[in-house]
Protein backbone atom coordinates (compact mmCIF):
# COMPACT_ATOMS: atom_id res chain seq x y z
CA UNK A 1 0.00 0.00 0.00
CA UNK A 2 1.01 3.30 -0.63
CA UNK A 3 0.51 4.44 3.29
CA UNK A 4 3.13 4.88 5.18
CA UNK A 5 3.17 4.17 8.67
CA UNK A 6 4.92 6.75 11.93
CA UNK A 7 7.09 4.54 12.37
CA UNK A 8 8.40 3.54 9.25
CA UNK A 9 8.83 7.23 8.07
CA UNK A 10 10.97 7.86 11.03
CA UNK A 11 13.05 5.49 10.32
CA UNK A 12 13.31 6.40 7.15
CA UNK A 13 14.32 9.71 8.50
CA UNK A 14 16.53 8.84 10.35
CA UNK A 15 19.00 6.97 8.38
CA UNK A 16 19.13 9.42 6.16
CA UNK A 17 20.15 11.82 8.65
CA UNK A 18 22.91 9.89 9.34
CA UNK A 19 24.05 8.80 5.96
CA UNK A 20 23.70 12.62 5.12
CA UNK A 21 26.00 13.37 8.02
CA UNK A 22 28.60 11.14 6.92
CA UNK A 23 28.58 12.47 3.60
CA UNK A 24 28.54 15.71 4.41
CA UNK A 25 32.01 15.05 6.41
CA UNK A 26 33.78 14.80 4.68
CA UNK A 27 33.55 19.29 4.59
CA UNK A 28 33.92 19.52 7.83
CA UNK A 29 36.63 18.58 10.90
CA UNK A 30 35.65 16.56 13.96
CA UNK A 31 38.26 15.40 16.54
CA UNK A 32 36.12 12.11 17.81
CA UNK A 33 37.91 9.15 15.98
CA UNK A 34 34.33 7.78 14.68
CA UNK A 35 33.24 11.23 13.27
CA UNK A 36 36.00 12.21 11.59
CA UNK A 37 35.86 9.97 8.72
CA UNK A 38 36.35 10.93 5.04
CA UNK A 39 36.80 9.39 1.44
CA UNK A 40 39.97 8.27 0.81
CA UNK A 41 41.49 9.27 -2.58
CA UNK A 42 42.68 6.25 -4.63
CA UNK A 43 46.74 6.30 -6.26
CA UNK A 44 44.85 7.86 -9.91
CA UNK A 45 42.80 10.44 -8.32
CA UNK A 46 45.51 12.07 -5.33
CA UNK A 47 48.57 11.03 -6.97
CA UNK A 48 51.39 9.06 -5.20
CA UNK A 49 53.55 6.08 -5.59
CA UNK A 50 53.38 2.55 -7.58
CA UNK A 51 56.11 -0.20 -6.46
CA UNK A 52 55.82 -3.87 -8.02
CA UNK A 53 58.42 -5.87 -6.14
CA UNK A 54 59.68 -9.18 -6.61
CA UNK A 55 61.29 -11.92 -4.09
CA UNK A 56 63.90 -13.67 -4.48
CA UNK A 57 63.19 -16.85 -3.52
CA UNK A 58 66.87 -18.96 -3.52
CA UNK A 59 67.66 -17.97 -0.56
CA UNK A 60 64.56 -19.51 0.93
CA UNK A 61 64.61 -22.36 -1.10
CA UNK A 62 68.73 -22.57 0.15
CA UNK A 63 67.49 -22.19 4.02
CA UNK A 64 64.71 -24.45 3.95
CA UNK A 65 67.23 -27.28 2.43
CA UNK A 66 69.39 -26.38 4.75
CA UNK A 67 67.37 -26.96 8.09
CA UNK A 68 66.31 -30.13 6.24
CA UNK A 69 69.60 -31.62 6.27
CA UNK A 70 69.57 -30.67 10.30
CA UNK A 71 66.18 -32.10 10.31
CA UNK A 72 67.35 -35.53 8.23
CA UNK A 73 70.31 -36.23 10.92
CA UNK A 74 67.86 -36.02 13.82
CA UNK A 75 65.56 -38.27 12.40
CA UNK A 76 67.29 -41.14 11.50
CA UNK A 77 69.52 -40.84 14.38
CA UNK A 78 66.44 -41.28 16.53
CA UNK A 79 65.53 -44.06 14.33
CA UNK A 80 69.09 -45.76 14.88
CA UNK A 81 69.65 -45.19 10.96
CA UNK A 82 72.94 -44.71 9.64
CA UNK A 83 72.97 -41.82 7.14
CA UNK A 84 76.70 -40.32 6.12
CA UNK A 85 77.54 -37.52 3.08
CA UNK A 86 75.24 -35.34 4.05
CA UNK A 87 75.17 -32.38 1.07
CA UNK A 88 73.64 -29.57 -0.89
CA UNK A 89 74.12 -30.66 -4.27
CA UNK A 90 73.92 -27.80 -7.06
CA UNK A 91 71.77 -25.74 -4.65
CA UNK A 92 68.46 -27.35 -5.19
CA UNK A 93 68.62 -30.89 -3.99
CA UNK A 94 70.10 -32.99 -0.92
CA UNK A 95 72.84 -36.08 -1.31
CA UNK A 96 73.40 -38.65 1.09
CA UNK A 97 74.58 -42.48 1.39
CA UNK A 98 73.42 -44.78 4.00
CA UNK A 99 74.29 -49.12 4.09
CA UNK A 100 72.88 -51.32 2.15
CA UNK A 101 71.07 -53.08 4.85
CA UNK A 102 69.08 -49.34 5.56
CA UNK A 103 68.16 -48.73 1.68
CA UNK A 104 64.68 -50.12 1.55
CA UNK A 105 63.63 -48.81 5.25
CA UNK A 106 65.09 -45.35 4.40
CA UNK A 107 63.00 -45.66 0.85
CA UNK A 108 60.23 -46.59 2.91
CA UNK A 109 60.29 -43.86 5.25
CA UNK A 110 60.68 -41.07 2.71
CA UNK A 111 57.47 -42.34 0.89
CA UNK A 112 55.63 -42.76 3.79
CA UNK A 113 52.15 -40.23 4.30
CA UNK A 114 52.52 -40.87 7.89
CA UNK A 115 56.12 -39.82 8.30
CA UNK A 116 56.91 -36.13 9.43
CA UNK A 117 60.46 -36.43 7.34
CA UNK A 118 58.67 -35.77 3.57
CA UNK A 119 55.00 -33.69 4.62
CA UNK A 120 52.77 -34.54 2.04
CA UNK A 121 50.07 -32.23 0.49
CA UNK A 122 46.64 -33.88 0.37
CA UNK A 123 45.28 -30.46 -2.16
CA UNK A 124 47.77 -31.47 -4.67
CA UNK A 125 48.22 -35.16 -3.76
CA UNK A 126 51.85 -34.94 -3.58
CA UNK A 127 55.06 -35.03 -1.69
CA UNK A 128 57.18 -31.86 -0.65
CA UNK A 129 59.97 -33.43 -1.85
CA UNK A 130 60.82 -36.14 -4.93
CA UNK A 131 62.87 -39.18 -4.10
CA UNK A 132 65.30 -40.93 -6.24
CA UNK A 133 67.69 -43.94 -5.58
CA UNK A 134 70.82 -45.52 -6.67
CA UNK A 135 71.60 -48.44 -4.89
CA UNK A 136 72.87 -46.71 -1.61
CA UNK A 137 72.64 -43.37 -2.37
CA UNK A 138 69.67 -41.07 -2.07
CA UNK A 139 68.62 -37.62 -3.61
CA UNK A 140 65.83 -35.93 -2.41
CA UNK A 141 64.67 -32.53 -4.28
CA UNK A 142 61.70 -29.72 -3.96
CA UNK A 143 58.96 -30.91 -5.97
CA UNK A 144 56.77 -28.96 -8.54
CA UNK A 145 54.45 -28.52 -5.35
CA UNK A 146 57.02 -28.81 -2.63
CA UNK A 147 58.56 -24.66 -4.45
CA UNK A 148 55.03 -23.58 -4.77
CA UNK A 149 54.27 -24.22 -0.74
CA UNK A 150 57.33 -22.73 -0.14
CA UNK A 151 56.94 -19.58 -2.36
CA UNK A 152 53.05 -18.77 -1.24
CA UNK A 153 54.54 -19.10 2.34
CA UNK A 154 57.39 -16.87 1.66
CA UNK A 155 55.29 -14.12 -0.54
CA UNK A 156 52.22 -14.55 2.26
CA UNK A 157 55.64 -13.95 5.53
CA UNK A 158 56.83 -10.82 3.34
CA UNK A 159 53.44 -9.05 2.55
CA UNK A 160 52.55 -9.03 6.25
CA UNK A 161 56.38 -7.54 6.62
CA UNK A 162 55.81 -5.04 4.09
CA UNK A 163 52.43 -3.99 5.47
CA UNK A 164 54.27 -3.37 9.05
CA UNK A 165 57.29 -1.38 7.88
CA UNK A 166 54.49 0.67 5.76
CA UNK A 167 52.08 1.22 8.08
CA UNK A 168 55.00 2.17 11.04
CA UNK A 169 56.11 5.21 8.14
CA UNK A 170 52.82 6.34 8.38
CA UNK A 171 51.35 6.34 4.69
CA UNK A 172 47.69 6.93 4.33
CA UNK A 173 45.36 3.72 2.84
CA UNK A 174 48.67 2.01 1.09
CA UNK A 175 47.28 -0.77 -0.95
CA UNK A 176 49.59 -3.98 -0.88
CA UNK A 177 48.13 -6.63 -3.13
CA UNK A 178 49.79 -10.38 -4.07
CA UNK A 179 50.77 -10.53 -8.03
CA UNK A 180 51.33 -14.39 -8.75
CA UNK A 181 53.42 -15.94 -6.28
CA UNK A 182 56.59 -13.53 -6.18
CA UNK A 183 55.52 -10.06 -6.70
CA UNK A 184 53.72 -7.39 -4.32
CA UNK A 185 52.00 -4.32 -5.67
CA UNK A 186 52.29 -1.87 -3.59
CA UNK A 187 50.36 1.49 -4.37
CA UNK A 188 51.32 5.07 -1.60
CA UNK A 189 48.72 7.30 -2.79
CA UNK A 190 49.81 10.53 -1.47
CA UNK A 191 53.39 9.95 -1.67
CA UNK A 192 55.25 11.56 -3.98
CA UNK A 193 58.86 10.73 -2.93
CA UNK A 194 59.45 7.05 -2.73
CA UNK A 195 62.97 6.90 -2.03
CA UNK A 196 62.79 6.14 1.87
CA UNK A 197 60.11 3.45 1.35
CA UNK A 198 62.11 2.09 -1.48
CA UNK A 199 65.04 2.09 1.15
CA UNK A 200 62.61 -0.22 3.82
CA UNK A 201 61.36 -2.19 1.73
CA UNK A 202 64.69 -3.12 -0.02
CA UNK A 203 66.29 -4.43 3.25
CA UNK A 204 65.52 -7.90 4.24
CA UNK A 205 66.58 -6.63 7.93
CA UNK A 206 68.49 -9.91 8.77
CA UNK A 207 69.97 -8.87 11.88
CA UNK A 208 72.65 -11.30 14.06
CA UNK A 209 75.05 -10.55 16.76
CA UNK A 210 78.39 -12.27 16.37
CA UNK A 211 81.80 -12.26 17.52
CA UNK A 212 84.98 -11.09 15.66
CA UNK A 213 87.96 -13.64 15.95
CA UNK A 214 91.37 -12.45 16.57
CA UNK A 215 92.46 -14.50 13.53
CA UNK A 216 92.74 -12.17 10.78
CA UNK A 217 92.49 -14.71 7.68
CA UNK A 218 89.10 -16.56 6.67
CA UNK A 219 88.91 -20.33 8.03
CA UNK A 220 86.44 -22.57 9.15
CA UNK A 221 83.76 -21.36 11.30
CA UNK A 222 84.35 -17.71 9.64
CA UNK A 223 82.93 -14.89 7.09
CA UNK A 224 85.35 -11.83 6.00
CA UNK A 225 82.16 -9.42 6.61
CA UNK A 226 82.62 -5.23 5.31
CA UNK A 227 81.84 -2.67 7.66
CA UNK A 228 78.69 -0.65 6.13
CA UNK A 229 80.44 2.56 6.14
CA UNK A 230 83.85 1.30 5.23
CA UNK A 231 85.29 3.33 8.34
CA UNK A 232 87.42 0.07 8.74
CA UNK A 233 88.93 -3.04 6.88
CA UNK A 234 86.28 -5.94 6.55
CA UNK A 235 86.41 -8.37 9.48
CA UNK A 236 86.64 -12.18 10.43
CA UNK A 237 83.34 -12.65 11.88
CA UNK A 238 82.38 -16.08 13.71
CA UNK A 239 79.59 -18.02 12.19
CA UNK A 240 78.03 -18.79 15.13
CA UNK A 241 75.14 -16.36 15.97
CA UNK A 242 74.36 -15.43 19.39
CA UNK A 243 71.31 -14.16 19.12
CA UNK A 244 69.10 -13.03 15.88
CA UNK A 245 66.61 -9.99 15.23
CA UNK A 246 64.25 -13.08 16.51
CA UNK A 247 64.72 -12.76 20.08
CA UNK A 248 64.43 -8.94 19.72
CA UNK A 249 61.54 -7.46 21.62
CA UNK A 250 61.28 -3.80 21.00
CA UNK A 251 63.72 -1.52 19.31
CA UNK A 252 63.46 2.30 19.17
CA UNK A 253 65.88 5.35 18.33
CA UNK A 254 67.12 7.41 21.54
CA UNK A 255 69.89 10.48 22.20
CA UNK A 256 72.59 9.65 23.88
CA UNK A 257 73.54 12.38 26.40
CA UNK A 258 77.08 10.88 27.60
CA UNK A 259 78.34 11.21 23.88
CA UNK A 260 75.60 13.35 22.31
CA UNK A 261 74.96 10.60 19.53
CA UNK A 262 71.97 8.51 18.36
CA UNK A 263 71.64 5.37 18.88
CA UNK A 264 69.20 2.49 18.92
CA UNK A 265 68.11 0.47 21.89
CA UNK A 266 66.90 -2.69 21.62
CA UNK A 267 65.15 -4.90 24.25
CA UNK A 268 65.61 -8.62 24.27
CA UNK A 269 62.62 -11.67 24.87
CA UNK A 270 63.67 -14.24 28.07
CA UNK A 271 65.90 -16.70 25.87
CA UNK A 272 67.77 -13.94 23.85
CA UNK A 273 68.63 -12.52 27.48
CA UNK A 274 69.81 -15.44 28.54
CA UNK A 275 72.28 -16.26 25.92
CA UNK A 276 73.40 -12.11 25.58
CA UNK A 277 74.05 -12.80 29.29
CA UNK A 278 76.17 -16.08 29.18
CA UNK A 279 78.25 -14.87 26.16
CA UNK A 280 78.95 -11.40 26.82
CA UNK A 281 80.01 -13.08 30.42
CA UNK A 282 82.31 -14.95 28.72
CA UNK A 283 83.42 -12.56 26.14
CA UNK A 284 84.48 -9.24 27.90
CA UNK A 285 87.31 -7.61 25.70
CA UNK A 286 86.10 -9.08 22.56
CA UNK A 287 84.65 -7.18 19.53
CA UNK A 288 80.89 -8.11 19.26
CA UNK A 289 79.73 -7.52 15.14
CA UNK A 290 76.36 -6.38 14.81
CA UNK A 291 75.63 -7.73 11.49
CA UNK A 292 72.71 -6.21 9.17
CA UNK A 293 72.18 -7.62 6.03
CA UNK A 294 75.56 -9.10 5.69
CA UNK A 295 77.01 -5.54 6.54
CA UNK A 296 78.91 -4.78 10.33
CA UNK A 297 76.95 -1.54 11.67
CA UNK A 298 78.74 -1.27 14.70
CA UNK A 299 81.63 -3.53 16.69
CA UNK A 300 81.48 -2.43 20.17
CA UNK A 301 84.02 -3.80 22.28
CA UNK A 302 82.20 -5.94 25.13
CA UNK A 303 83.21 -4.06 28.70
CA UNK A 304 80.49 -5.69 30.87
CA UNK A 305 78.48 -8.71 31.14
CA UNK A 306 74.91 -7.87 29.71
CA UNK A 307 72.75 -9.14 32.00
CA UNK A 308 69.79 -6.86 31.62
CA UNK A 309 68.35 -8.22 28.31
CA UNK A 310 68.29 -5.00 26.73
CA UNK A 311 71.12 -3.14 25.02
CA UNK A 312 72.22 -0.18 22.44
CA UNK A 313 73.57 -0.36 18.68
CA UNK A 314 75.90 2.38 17.76
CA UNK A 315 76.76 3.33 14.57
CA UNK A 316 77.22 7.59 13.54
CA UNK A 317 73.31 7.24 12.91
CA UNK A 318 71.51 10.40 12.25
CA UNK A 319 68.23 10.50 13.65
CA UNK A 320 66.30 9.46 10.50
CA UNK A 321 68.41 6.44 10.19
CA UNK A 322 68.02 5.52 13.73
CA UNK A 323 64.62 5.86 13.46
CA UNK A 324 64.78 3.57 10.16
CA UNK A 325 66.54 0.89 11.13
CA UNK A 326 64.20 0.28 14.63
CA UNK A 327 61.32 0.16 12.17
CA UNK A 328 62.77 -2.35 10.45
CA UNK A 329 64.17 -4.24 13.53
CA UNK A 330 60.88 -4.15 15.25
CA UNK A 331 59.05 -5.28 12.25
CA UNK A 332 61.11 -8.39 11.68
CA UNK A 333 63.26 -10.07 8.80
CA UNK A 334 61.77 -10.75 5.18
CA UNK A 335 62.32 -14.12 4.79
CA UNK A 336 63.92 -13.36 1.01
CA UNK A 337 65.57 -10.37 -0.58
CA UNK A 338 63.04 -8.27 -2.70
CA UNK A 339 63.70 -6.35 -5.57
CA UNK A 340 62.17 -3.29 -7.04
CA UNK A 341 61.01 -4.61 -10.78
CA UNK A 342 58.68 -1.56 -11.64
CA UNK A 343 58.33 2.40 -9.84
CA UNK A 344 55.96 4.67 -10.91
CA UNK A 345 55.21 8.18 -9.60
CA UNK A 346 51.87 9.47 -10.62
CA UNK A 347 51.80 13.42 -9.54
CA UNK A 348 48.99 14.98 -8.02
CA UNK A 349 48.48 17.37 -11.01
CA UNK A 350 47.21 14.53 -13.16
CA UNK A 351 44.72 13.28 -10.21
CA UNK A 352 43.34 16.88 -10.39
CA UNK A 353 42.66 16.78 -13.90
CA UNK A 354 41.20 13.43 -13.19
CA UNK A 355 38.72 14.63 -10.67
CA UNK A 356 37.80 17.39 -12.75
CA UNK A 357 36.88 15.19 -15.19
CA UNK A 358 34.95 12.97 -13.39
CA UNK A 359 33.12 15.37 -11.76
CA UNK A 360 32.17 17.27 -14.98
CA UNK A 361 31.00 14.16 -16.49
CA UNK A 362 28.82 13.61 -13.25
CA UNK A 363 27.47 16.93 -13.29
CA UNK A 364 26.63 16.68 -17.05
CA UNK A 365 25.39 13.84 -16.15
CA UNK A 366 22.94 14.39 -13.89
CA UNK A 367 22.22 17.81 -15.15
CA UNK A 368 20.48 15.77 -18.41
CA UNK A 369 18.66 13.58 -16.52
CA UNK A 370 17.12 15.84 -14.34
CA UNK A 371 16.23 18.13 -17.02
CA UNK A 372 14.97 15.19 -19.07
CA UNK A 373 12.93 13.82 -16.45
CA UNK A 374 11.37 17.06 -15.57
CA UNK A 375 9.79 17.30 -18.87
CA UNK A 376 8.68 13.62 -19.33
CA UNK A 377 7.31 13.55 -15.80
CA UNK A 378 6.63 17.14 -14.50
CA UNK A 379 6.19 17.09 -10.75
CA UNK A 380 7.06 13.31 -10.77
CA UNK A 381 9.83 13.70 -12.21
CA UNK A 382 10.91 16.33 -9.34
CA UNK A 383 9.95 13.45 -7.16
CA UNK A 384 12.47 11.11 -8.88
CA UNK A 385 15.01 13.84 -9.18
CA UNK A 386 14.80 14.05 -5.30
CA UNK A 387 15.33 10.85 -4.73
CA UNK A 388 18.27 10.76 -6.99
CA UNK A 389 19.97 13.31 -5.16
CA UNK A 390 19.40 11.42 -1.26
CA UNK A 391 20.76 8.28 -3.90
CA UNK A 392 24.07 10.33 -4.30
CA UNK A 393 24.27 11.36 -0.88
CA UNK A 394 23.10 7.71 0.57
CA UNK A 395 26.49 6.80 -1.47
CA UNK A 396 28.93 9.32 -0.46
CA UNK A 397 27.78 8.64 3.06
CA UNK A 398 27.98 5.04 3.10
CA UNK A 399 30.96 5.15 1.44
CA UNK A 400 32.75 7.34 4.36
CA UNK A 401 31.36 5.13 6.44
CA UNK A 402 33.11 2.83 5.74
CA UNK A 403 36.33 4.80 4.71
CA UNK A 404 36.60 3.47 1.25
CA UNK A 405 39.04 4.75 -1.19
CA UNK A 406 37.55 6.27 -4.41
CA UNK A 407 38.98 5.87 -7.90
CA UNK A 408 38.99 6.92 -11.21
CA UNK A 409 36.41 3.60 -11.93
CA UNK A 410 34.76 4.32 -8.37
CA UNK A 411 33.65 7.76 -10.09
CA UNK A 412 33.00 5.62 -13.34
CA UNK A 413 30.29 3.56 -10.93
CA UNK A 414 28.44 6.66 -9.42
CA UNK A 415 27.82 7.71 -12.74
CA UNK A 416 26.57 4.53 -13.48
CA UNK A 417 24.54 4.62 -10.39
CA UNK A 418 22.45 7.49 -11.85
CA UNK A 419 21.59 6.28 -14.68
CA UNK A 420 20.32 3.13 -12.70
CA UNK A 421 18.46 4.95 -10.35
CA UNK A 422 16.62 7.17 -12.83
CA UNK A 423 15.98 3.56 -14.90
CA UNK A 424 13.67 1.95 -11.79
CA UNK A 425 11.94 5.61 -11.89
CA UNK A 426 10.78 5.40 -15.35
CA UNK A 427 9.70 1.55 -15.29
CA UNK A 428 7.34 2.28 -12.05
CA UNK A 429 5.95 5.57 -13.72
CA UNK A 430 5.25 3.80 -17.06
CA UNK A 431 3.41 0.77 -15.00
CA UNK A 432 1.33 3.38 -13.34
CA UNK A 433 0.75 5.02 -16.92
CA UNK A 434 -0.87 1.29 -17.77
CA UNK A 435 -2.56 0.73 -14.57
CA UNK A 436 -4.71 4.51 -14.62
CA UNK A 437 -5.77 3.42 -18.04
CA UNK A 438 -7.15 0.69 -16.54
CA UNK A 439 -8.01 1.46 -13.18
CA UNK A 440 -10.47 4.31 -12.32
CA UNK A 441 -9.19 4.60 -8.77
CA UNK A 442 -6.03 6.57 -8.70
CA UNK A 443 -4.47 5.41 -5.53
CA UNK A 444 -4.80 1.48 -6.31
CA UNK A 445 -3.35 2.38 -10.09
CA UNK A 446 -0.34 4.14 -8.16
CA UNK A 447 0.05 1.45 -5.83
CA UNK A 448 -0.20 -1.24 -8.40
CA UNK A 449 2.12 0.22 -10.72
CA UNK A 450 4.52 0.31 -7.65
CA UNK A 451 4.25 -3.20 -6.75
CA UNK A 452 4.52 -5.06 -10.62
CA UNK A 453 7.08 -2.91 -11.63
CA UNK A 454 8.78 -4.22 -8.65
CA UNK A 455 10.13 -7.78 -9.96
CA UNK A 456 11.51 -6.16 -13.34
CA UNK A 457 13.58 -3.56 -11.06
CA UNK A 458 14.51 -6.62 -8.47
CA UNK A 459 15.59 -8.52 -11.47
CA UNK A 460 17.63 -6.19 -13.07
CA UNK A 461 19.27 -4.93 -10.27
CA UNK A 462 20.17 -8.43 -8.43
CA UNK A 463 21.36 -9.31 -11.97
CA UNK A 464 24.09 -6.37 -12.07
CA UNK A 465 24.79 -6.81 -7.98
CA UNK A 466 25.74 -10.17 -8.48
CA UNK A 467 28.08 -9.00 -11.92
CA UNK A 468 29.08 -6.50 -9.22
CA UNK A 469 30.24 -8.98 -6.44
CA UNK A 470 31.82 -10.95 -9.10
CA UNK A 471 34.53 -8.01 -10.53
CA UNK A 472 34.93 -7.49 -6.63
CA UNK A 473 36.38 -11.25 -5.66
CA UNK A 474 38.21 -11.73 -9.36
CA UNK A 475 39.23 -7.90 -10.47
CA UNK A 476 42.36 -6.68 -9.30
CA UNK A 477 42.45 -3.02 -7.96
CA UNK A 478 40.57 -0.34 -10.32
CA UNK A 479 37.74 -3.10 -11.14
CA UNK A 480 37.96 -3.80 -7.42
CA UNK A 481 36.70 0.03 -6.72
CA UNK A 482 34.36 0.20 -10.09
CA UNK A 483 32.52 -2.77 -8.06
CA UNK A 484 32.23 -1.29 -4.70
CA UNK A 485 30.76 2.00 -5.91
CA UNK A 486 28.54 -0.10 -8.24
CA UNK A 487 27.62 -2.58 -5.46
CA UNK A 488 26.52 -0.08 -3.10
CA UNK A 489 24.76 2.39 -5.81
CA UNK A 490 22.47 -0.59 -6.25
CA UNK A 491 21.54 -0.97 -2.64
CA UNK A 492 21.15 2.65 -2.31
CA UNK A 493 19.33 2.96 -6.01
CA UNK A 494 16.33 0.46 -4.75
CA UNK A 495 16.44 2.54 -0.99
CA UNK A 496 15.80 5.67 -2.32
CA UNK A 497 13.51 4.46 -5.26
CA UNK A 498 11.02 2.39 -2.91
CA UNK A 499 11.52 4.32 0.44
CA UNK A 500 12.03 7.92 -0.34
CA UNK A 501 10.32 8.77 -4.19
CA UNK A 502 7.26 6.08 -2.74
CA UNK A 503 7.16 8.20 0.40
CA UNK A 504 6.92 11.23 -1.38
CA UNK A 505 4.72 10.04 -4.36
CA UNK A 506 2.28 8.86 -1.62
CA UNK A 507 1.98 12.28 -0.05
CA UNK A 508 1.25 13.67 -2.60
CA UNK A 509 -1.30 11.30 -4.02
CA UNK A 510 -3.17 11.04 -0.87
CA UNK A 511 -3.21 14.87 -0.66
CA UNK A 512 -4.85 15.31 -4.54
CA UNK A 513 -6.82 12.17 -4.08
CA UNK A 514 -9.96 14.26 -4.85
CA UNK A 515 -8.43 15.41 -8.33
CA UNK A 516 -6.91 13.79 -11.46
CA UNK A 517 -3.33 13.35 -10.89
CA UNK A 518 -0.93 13.22 -14.58
CA UNK A 519 1.67 11.50 -14.71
Amino acid sequence: MLYFSKLRIFTITLISIILFFFALSNLTKFDDNFLNKKINLGLDLQGGSYLLLEIDNKPVITKDLQNKITFLKNYFKDKDINIYNLKIYNEDSILFETDDKNVEQVYSLLESKEEPINPYFEKYKSFKFNIENNKNQFKISLSKYGIIELKNSSLDQAIEIVRRRIDEVGTNEPNILKRGNDRILVELPGLDDPMRIKNLLGKTANLTFRFISKQTEEQFGTDIIEFEDNSETPANVSKRIIISGENLIDAQPRMDSQNNETVVTFTLDRVGAKRFGKSTTSGIGKRLAIVLDEKIISAPVVREAIISGSGQITGNFTFQSATDLSLLLRSGALPAPMNIIEERTVGPGLGEDSIKAGIIALITGFILVILFMLLKYKFFGLIANTALIFNLLFLIGILTLFEATLTLPGIAGIILTVGMAVDANVLIFERIKEEKNNEKNQLIAFDTGYTKSKSAILDANVTTFIAAIILFFLGSGPIKGFSITLGIGILTTLFSVYFIARLLTSLYVIKNKDRVIKI
